[in-house]
């Protein structure tokens, strides 16, 4: 999943933008949003270690037995990742990443530390359940757990997760939990997906939260294509990104807290004005 706009539009204009705001305001000042996006910016770059994970866990079959698809699941993450030894028990996978020579490389992620992977079968349904420790892609180190469903009468997936994380250059910690659910884009998850929920986490200075309203993330682009975000500081303040896209290789985002708005067009190469 790709969260990391909240810094590339941050720096673009919360950061260089002076926000006017008198007493009692609801518009964030420059250094509330300052804060914000950075604190957003690391439960993102959590959520995004996590997401690429889950996404190597779901080469399987729904209707298949549990113990079967822990099986070719091991087969399917050998495959992708020499580095990892992985170990099976019925059901249960055990995945130590960086433990043999190899390359370790997935989604963009180089993974080091340990996941442990648990299959529940049915005829209509697949619950799979992650749990990680000191899981690192060298960025940020996650320890934790998530529950993740798939419904054969619905091309979704469910995801909830219960996460710590530590950004490593500069210890800055968060303990978050997420509510969310990801549906596949025309074209299949491939090409990308949309994503409704929430996420909510205990950063430095206090509680936030992030309503996730019909975002959808195509893996192509830098931003997303439509949706909106609303984050919402401890101080109860709240900013919000929007996006719509307007040509094949143009999107525009639009941030708004308070009274002041600006908003942004984005290139597929990352570029904005």
């Amino acid at each position: 999943m790709r969260l990391f706009f909240f810094a590339a539009v941050g720096l673009l204009s919360l950061n260089a933008c002076a926000f006017r705001v008198g007493s009692g305001s609801t518009t964030m000042t420059s250094g509330e949003a300052s804060e914000a996006l950075d604190e957003a910016a690391v439960s993102a770059q959590a959520s995004e270690l996590t997401s690429a994970s889950i996404d190597i866990a779901t080469n399987f079959t729904i209707g298949q037995a549990a113990a079967q698809a822990a099986q070719n699941l091991s087969s399917f993450i050998a495959s992708q990742l020499a580095c990892a030894d992985i170990t099976v028990s019925q059901n249960t996978l055990t995945v130590v990443y960086g433990a043999k020579l190899g390359g370790c490389t997935y989604n963009g992620h180089v993974f080091s530390g340990k996941q442990t992977i648990t299959i529940t079968t049915t005829q209509t349904s697949v619950e799979v359940d992650h749990t990680w420790t000191d899981f690192t892609n060298g960025i940020v180190s996650v320890t934790g757990d998530a529950q993740v469903t798939w419904d054969a009468a619905h091309p979704s997936r469910h995801v909830t997760h219960d996460l710590t994380w530590t950004r490593i250059w500069d210890g800055r910690q968060g303990h978050g939990t997420a509510d969310v659910t990801q549906t596949p884009l025309t074209g299949g998850v491939l090409v990308g997906f949309e994503e409704n929920g929430t996420r909510t986490w205990s950063g430095t200075s206090g509680l936030w939260t992030l309503d996730i309203d019909s975002v959808e993330v195509r893996w192509a682009d830098p931003v997303p294509q439509a949706g909106s975000y609303v984050l919402t500081a401890p101080s109860l303040k709240t900013a919000t990104l929007s996006f719509t896209r307007l040509t094949d290789t143009t999107i525009e985002v639009s941030l708004t807290s308070g009274k002041s708005s600006f908003d942004f067009k984005v290139t597929e190469t990352g570029q904005s004005s």
